[in-house]
C-alpha cells in the first residue's frame, strides 16, 4: 500500500471517529453572579459552552472574540468544532460603555468560571488553553501574564496550560490609549500592556501574527519584542509564528491550524 493511500485512510478513519462523538452546547451562561451586578454586566458577562459528550478529561479552549474592545460577539469557532475539545466562547463588556480594566476583569472572571465548572462537563481543569483573536489575544495575554486579575477569583494564572494569542496587542491596547486621549500611533507600555508583565514563570506562550508587511500597525513587531523579552526574562516556552501572506483579519483562519497543533503537543 503506498504512503498516500495509507495517509488518506488514516485521515478518513480519524474523521469518522470524531464524527461519532456527540457534542452539546449550552448558551448564555452568566459567569458573574450577585446582587451588585449592573444591567450591562448582566447583558454582556455571559459565555457559551461547547463540549464533547462521553469524553473524559478533555482539553478546553477559552476563546475571546476580537473587535478592538469596542465591538464583537461570542461564538464557537467552526474550526474548533468536532475536535474532541471543549470550547468556551466569552462575551465581555465593551468600550466606551465600560472602561479599562473592566473588560480584562471580565475575561479573568470567565476563565475562573471555566476552572471551577468545566469538570462538571467532563473537562480537565488542568488542561485549559486560553486563546483569542486581536482584542481577544490582548485579553489572553493580560490575564495570563498579570497574575492579579485571576488571583482576584482565587485562580493562579500559572494553572493555565497554554496561552495562544492570535495577533494580540502587546503594548497598551489602542482602545485604552484612546480612552486616555492618546493616539493609536503613539506607543505606550505601562501596567495595561502585556509587555509590562513579562516573567519567567508564565504559562507556555505561543504568539501568532500575520505577515509583518500586512499586519495592523506594528502588531508583528510588538509580538516579536514580546518573544524577545520573555526569552530574556528566562521564560523557556515562548514561541513566535509569522503567517506570511496573511493580514490581520485573514491570519485567524490558518492560525486555528496552529492552535490545534499546539494543543496536541
Amino acid at each position: 500500500m503506498n504512503r498516500f493511500l495509507l495517509a488518506l485512510i488514516l485521515v478518513f478513519t480519524a474523521f469518522l471517529a470524531s464524527a461519532q462523538i456527540p457534542y452539546k452546547t449550552e448558551n448564555n451562561i452568566s459567569y458573574r453572579s450577585g446582587e451588585n451586578l449592573d444591567e450591562y454586566q448582566k447583558e454582556r458577562c455571559k459565555l457559551d459552552v461547547y463540549v464533547p459528550e462521553n469524553v473524559d478529561s478533555f482539553t478546553t479552549v477559552v476563546w475571546f472574540h476580537g473587535g478592538g474592545l469596542t465591538a464583537g460577539e461570542k461564538s464557537i469557532p467552526e474550526r474548533l468544532k468536532n475536535k474532541k475539545l471543549g470550547v468556551v466562547a466569552v462575551n465581555y463588556r465593551l468600550s466606551p460603555k465600560a472602561k479599562s480594566p473592566a473588560y480584562i476583569d471580565d475575561a479573568a472572571a470567565a476563565v475562573a468560571w471555566v476552572f471551577k465548572n468545566i469538570s462538571k462537563y467532563g473537562g480537565d481543569p488542568k488542561k485549559i488553553v486560553v486563546s483569542g483573536h486581536s482584542a481577544g489575544g490582548y485579553l489572553t495575554c493580560m490575564i495570563g501574564l498579570d497574575k492579579h486579575y485571576l488571583a482576584t477569583y482565587g485562580i493562579d494564572a500559572n494553572s493555565i496550560q497554554k496561552l495562544v494569542p492570535f495577533s494580540g496587542q502587546m503594548i497598551t491596547h489602542f482602545t485604552i490609549r484612546s480612552e486616555r486621549g492618546i493616539p493609536g500611533t503613539q506607543p505606550v507600555i505601562d501596567e495595561m500592556a502585556p509587555l509590562f508583565h513579562v516573567r519567567a514563570d508564565a504559562p507556555p506562550l505561543y504568539l501568532i501574527t500575520g505577515d509583518r508587511e500586512l499586519e495592523m500597525l506594528g502588531r508583528y513587531e510588538e509580538n516579536a519584542y514580546m518573544w524577545r523579552m520573555m526569552n530574556l526574562s528566562g521564560h523557556k516556552q515562548t514561541t513566535l509564528y509569522e503567517l506570511d501572506g496573511f493580514d490581520h483579519g485573514g491570519m485567524a483562519e490558518p492560525a486555528f491550524d496552529l492552535l490545534l497543533k499546539i494543543i496536541r503537543k
